[in-house]
């Protein structure tokens, strides 16, 4: 969908007097982001009165909302009205809206026959109502947002785009058809991979070769937004810095030719300050440091190079001072242009935008910079014993996700943003399903699960025979992380990129940084290799068959650090990368080299923050 505008409206008396007790609007604003990550999202809290929700309806369908989605006032309580409000609203009503949502609550709780959601469509706006909770807004969005997109596109019109979808249900790709994969036949499933096992240096490769066909865009943005973007163009000084002769030291402001001696103290100047009237033989002007020099002015004398002579009854003034040394030309003046001259290069194109940078363009007069546009990244959960992280009560046989939390922070730590497409269950259609919206949000998806060999590992097979997606590797070997594979295919017109990772934790946060983020880079033109250094090992380490990437934390106490792995590197113990600073790349075992000593120096990718230990 085009960028529009969404609306989300929360209905509460206790939270319209303090907003702060509101946790489900801030919850659906997320959810949405995540599927309209260019629409403009606007809130509101209002008090469970039907005369207000009514009225605040009709304001944003008159504003040409495409979505508005209430959360709170559909219980049986007497200051229940939203549906009523809703009701007296719409125009057409949307019941399958409403009967999907009840029959997805029921699943979980019967606690969900005593709300009362109305759903319906005024002129072209779509309006939902959500139950209040933040659990129930989480669980109901999942429900409805397969179809907000299409819907949103048929009330707006949109026949291109509605023609897209029919035609795609004709046998192309489509959100909500029954997918293609056969998942009857277990006992058929692949005994061993059909992939083929690459090196990592030849997975690095393919990475870069397909990822640079990427074509993004340029956009412009404040400096203030511009932190580890790459820049579009060369930027050069529109001004000299500084603009005048300005003092290094605090002292006084002289005439060099004037030698040492006693001086009358004439005036004070300040940084900011302007002076105007030339210092006449035998002056001189007390200066603060960065302030301009006066007129006639070549040097500055440091107040520790002085004495005071006279100064006025009240002691606020000095009179006279005394030059103790005779100063030198241009002594402690930083001329014009000294930092940065008229014309200089400030940034070249390429180069990515850090502290410094932004510190150089806001001194030159630069507000806005153009940069590369980046991929939008979502990411997918799959697993059916996963359950949201926000539920209080873990489910029997089940486990929070923690990939797609850990991986979005992953992200926004190496720069870049993502949005959470929730968790997929192992099931064909559910999978198709969620991939394709998640596909129609972003440019990247990063999967965590489902790519291995077991009989609910669908992903590889939804990937080709759903989306005709082109695998370009399957398998790699490395430890963590064997099965991750990367694909693309061709989806509404857009070529997409696929990195469908292990789900067990560690794996997933290896595979990410090793994969994803080089992806991410390549895509801005940019290096993509994450620095490296030797370190040394402080214990014995026990060799793999491939090649391992292990957490570890540095000590610096020598000339080489010292690297200390953490804890179990069990794929699935994530703990063991808490903390982490590098990625050690152990070499694989072989029949002469079972294990490294503890003192052996070996090869470290920086991934993290280096702190001192």
């Amino acid at each position: 969908m085009a960028a529009g505008i969404i609306i989300i409206i929360t209905v509460s008396d206790t939270c319209y007097k303090n907003p702060t007790n509101d946790t489900s609007g801030p919850t659906l604003v997320e959810l949405v982001k995540s599927l309209f990550p260019q629409s403009t999202i606007q809130t509101n809290i209002i008090p469970d009165e039907r005369k207000i929700i009514e009225d605040k309806l009709k304001e944003y369908c008159m504003k040409n909302a495409d979505l508005i989605i209430t959360t709170g006032g559909t219980g049986f309580s007497n200051r229940d009205v939203t549906p009523e409000a809703t009701r007296a609203v719409i125009e057409k009503e949307a019941p399958a809206i409403s009967v999907a949502l009840t029959i997805e609550s029921l699943k979980k709780t019967p606690m969900a026959m005593v709300s009362r959601s109305v759903s319906g469509i005024c002129d072209k706006t779509l309006i939902i109502n959500f139950p209040g909770s933040k659990k129930a807004v989480i669980e109901c969005f999942e429900v409805v947002k397969p179809i907000l997109h299409h819907a949103i596109e048929i009330i707006k019109n949109d026949t291109k785009k509605v023609k897209s979808v029919h035609d795609s249900m004709q046998g192309h790709v489509c959100p909500h058809k029954i997918s293609s994969v056969d998942v009857t036949k277990v006992a058929l499933r692949p005994r061993e991979s059909p992939y083929p096992m690459l090196e990592m240096t030849e997975a690095f490769n393919i990475v870069d070769s397909v990822m640079k066909k990427w074509v993004g865009t340029v956009q412009q943005v404040n400096i203030e937004n511009g932190l580890g973007y790459v820049v579009a163009e060369s930027l050069y000084a529109k001004e000299p810095m500084p603009p005048f002769p300005a003092s290094i030291k605090d002292g006084y402001a002289c005439i060099s030719s004037d030698g040492a001696g006693v001086r009358r103290v004439r005036a004070a100047v300040s940084a900011g300050d302007s002076f105007d009237l030339p210092l006449q033989p035998g002056e001189c002007a007390r200066i603060n440091t960065g302030a301009p020099l006066p007129p006639g002015a070549d040097c500055v004398v440091q107040v520790e190079d002085t004495k005071l002579i006279s100064a006025t009854p009240d002691n606020e003034t000095e009179l006279e001072v005394e030059i103790l040394t005779a100063p030198k030309p241009q002594q402690d003046v930083r001329p014009i242009g000294f930092d940065i001259t008229l014309g200089d290069p400030l940034v070249t194109e390429g180069a990515v935008l850090d502290a410094a940078l932004l510190g150089v363009l806001a001194g030159a007069g630069y507000q806005n910079v153009r940069v590369r546009t980046r991929p939008v990244v979502a990411i997918l959960s799959t697993g059916n014993e996963l359950q949201d992280p926000s539920e209080v009560t873990l489910k029997p046989a089940h486990i929070r996700d923690s990939n797609q939390t850990m991986l979005k922070a992953l992200l926004k730590e190496q720069g870049y943003t993502s949005v959470c497409m929730g968790v997929a269950r192992d099931e064909a259609g559910a999978l198709r399903a969620s991939v394709a919206a998640a596909l129609r949000t972003a440019d990247v998806l990063v999967c965590t699960g489902g790519v291995s060999m077991g009989e609910k590992d669908l992903l590889k097979p939804v990937l080709t025979q759903d989306f005709d997606a082109t695998l370009h590797f399957g398998r790699v070997r490395m430890k963590p992380g064997k099965p991750s594979t990367f694909a693309s295919c061709q989806f509404e017109g857009k070529t997409k990129y696929i990195f469908a990772l292990p789900g067990n934790p560690v794996s997933a946060y290896v595979c990410c940084l090793l994969f994803v983020i080089r992806a991410l880079r390549v895509c801005e033109h940019r290096n993509a290799e994450f620095p490296r250094m030797r370190v040394r090992l402080t214990k014995q380490f026990q060799l793999d068959p491939r090649p391992e990437y292990v957490r570890a934390v540095l000590k610096f106490t020598d000339d080489i650090p010292s690297a200390e792995v953490l804890g179990n590197q069990c794929s699935s113990r994530l703990l063991s990368a808490c903390g982490a600073s590098v990625l050690l790349e152990m070499p694989p075992a072989d029949k002469d080299l079972r294990c490294l000593a503890a003192g052996t120096v070996v090869p470290a990718i920086i991934t993290g923050r280096m702190d001192l230990n």
